[in-house]
Formats: C-alpha cells, structure tokens, sequence
C-alpha cells in the first residue's frame, strides 16, 4: 500500500508526517481492498488549517474527506474519521448487495 502525506503552503515535519501516518495506517483495517492513502495539508490563513484524504481501492472510486480549522492535527483526526466512516459504509454496501436471481 502506497501512503503520501504532502503539503501546500505548509512544510510538513517529521511529526505532523509521523501522526497522519500512524491515522491513516489504520483505513486498511476498516476495507481490505485499500491501494493508496494521500493525505494533504494545507495553511489558508496564519491560524486556518485544512485537511484532505483520498483514498483508492480496487474496483472502486476514490473515497475523498475535508476538514478545515484552527488545529492541523483535529483536521487531520477529522478526515481519518470521514475516511473510516465512508470505508465501512462501502464494505457494508457490498456486503449485503442482493442480487437477484
């Protein structure tokens, strides 16, 4: 699995870089199917952060999540909540997918 965590207008250091990645570490558990997590931070103003995740799988579309505040690490929690959130909804859908005979 291929994880990237970058930045805009923002440089990302070791521990903003350790945090998302030890966050989005966790997806894989929620759809095994999971290729690749990108994670992007981003400053607006001097005190507004955002948050981005996108997350591909197999067979699927992208599963994108944005969170925008005062804290970096909360948009960050934030979108790894969405991410999970829309991971296992999806796992559901397919699970009780009725196919008709």
């Amino acid at each position: 699995m291929e994880m990237t965590i970058s930045g805009r207008h923002i440089d990302i250091t070791e521990a903003i870089r350790a945090y998302a990645s030890a966050k989005a570490a966790k997806l894989p558990r929620y759809f095994d199917r999971v290729q690749s997590i990108e994670i992007i931070a981003d400053r607006h103003d001097t005190h507004t952060y955002a948050a981005e995740g996108i997350v591909k799988a197999e067979h699927t579309d992208r599963f994108i999540a944005k969170s925008a505040g005062n804290d970096l690490y909360a948009c960050i929690d934030l979108v790894v909540n969405k991410l999970e959130r829309q991971l296992t909804d999806h796992k559901e859908r397919l699970r009780n997918r009725k196919h008709v005979s």
